[in-house]
């Protein structure tokens, strides 16, 4: 298959990547994996806590990009 070919005036897109921490925001931290941002704090709480009533066997934290601190959802 062909790639479709991008023009010139086409902006970068911004891919998020998995391996690497984000620069801002905040991040639902699952079992050692990066996987939703957040603009604020509370919303990524409320996520991650969505996500250990449904699950209660995961390990979920939130990552804080401005500070790199990440808080364990008990």
């Amino acid at each position: 298959m062909k790639k479709p070919v991008r023009s010139i005036d086409d902006p970068e897109q911004k891919v998020p990547r998995a391996d690497r921490p984000p620069s801002e925001g905040f991040v639902v931290v699952v079992d050692g994996h990066f996987k939703s941002e957040f603009e604020t704090a509370e919303a990524a709480e409320s996520s991650g806590r969505k996500l250990k009533s449904t699950y209660p066997m995961l390990k979920i934290e939130i990552y804080d990009a401005a500070t790199r601190v990440r808080t364990l959802l008990g």
